[in-house]
């Protein structure tokens, strides 16, 4: 029987998921496509120097231990599914999905060849990848072999990022190799926010969160904390917030808007008007540094974003070499 139920699959395929194994799913984001067409790219080019184009957008593990109001993922219970989705799969291996997710994002890339639009020396490139964001949903830390995985990706000469939320302390602890970025999903400044924002599905996912921000600084890699931010959910106590990026002494820290997409649109009690404005993102952006001593190096407008850096140093190193 297939792990992820086929009423949940096919939601997904109409939102251009492709699955691959029991567990996992590859997507296109807009700014592959605008990038392949030679218009803007993602705001971790602008940030950290990642081409957009060849960057693979996937998940180990396509389910969550969290149920996100902000989420753009689709949760079992927004499609009327009592499934369990954090039951354990049939784990496919590393190689497994590192072939799948390469297969399908050149299905991918396959279907701009013919358009005019198209900047040909892009698409070349964009069938080789170079970048694995390990991000696209769930929570990546549930599949066990993720240190393998990730070895994988390096060992072909390819960057990874990981998004993580941080619940699983014990997993990050446990990674034999690290991502060559790290991200932590930092959604608020207490735990009376954090449950009503992220409604965990595990008990101790605050505690959690805590233990994460303690181990993070310990890690041998570059680290981030993204806030993503709601109006009159999150959006709050900045204060509350640098206590806590202060812990963890992050490399880099993202403020940013949720975006009123995807899962979002559900019934989780959120309006486009919720989006913060880029002014909005700006304003907190300069609350946190006030409070944290952090520098504001760069922002985006289109995506609502501005980076932090934790010292100049940290600001003259944050673009990624490319192999």
């Amino acid at each position: 029987m297939p792990y992820i139920p086929q009423a949940l699959a096919s939601h997904l395929s109409k939102q251009q998921y492709h699955i691959v194994g029991e567990h996992s799913a590859v997507k296109s984001c807009k700014w592959l496509r605008e990038s392949i067409l030679g218009k803007r790219t993602c705001y971790k080019h602008t940030f950290y120097g990642i081409d957009s184009w060849r960057c693979v957008q996937c998940s180990t593990m396509i389910s969550c231990n969290l149920a996100c109001r902000f989420c753009w993922r689709i949760s079992p219970e927004d499609v009327g599914l009592a499934w369990d989705e954090t039951s354990t799969p049939e784990w496919d291996s590393p190689e497994t999905l590192l072939e799948g997710f390469l297969k399908e994002q050149r299905r991918i890339v396959s279907g701009y060849k013919g358009n005019p639009s198209v900047n040909m020396e892009r698409w070349q490139e964009a069938n080789k990848p170079a970048h694995v964001a390990i991000s696209l949903v769930g929570e990546v830390t549930l599949y066990p072999f993720l240190s393998e995985f990730m070895e994988l990706c390096h060992k072909r000469g390819m960057s990874t990022f990981i998004v993580t939320n941080g619940t699983l302390p014990e997993r990050i602890e446990g990674l034999k190799t690290l991502p060559t970025q790290l991200y932590m999903s930092l959604e608020a400044p207490d735990e009376e926010t954090y449950l009503k924002t992220c409604r965990p599905k595990i008990r101790g996912a605050w505690e959690g969160v805590n233990r994460t921000l303690e181990l993070f600084k310990s890690l041998k890699t570059r680290r981030v904390l993204r806030l993503t931010l709601v109006r009159k959910l999150n959006m709050l106590k900045p204060e509350g917030y640098a206590k806590l990026i202060l812990r963890a002494e992050p490399d880099y820290v993202e403020p940013k808007s949720f975006v009123f997409v995807g899962g979002s649109r559900y019934n989780r009690g959120l309006e486009l008007s919720d989006m913060p404005s880029h002014d909005d993102i700006r304003e907190f952006a300069e609350n946190l540094a006030k409070e944290t001593g952090y520098i504001i190096s760069d922002e985006r407008t289109d995506s609502r974003v501005v980076l932090l850096c934790k010292d100049r140093d940290a600001e003259k190193n944050r673009l990624i070499q490319k192999k």
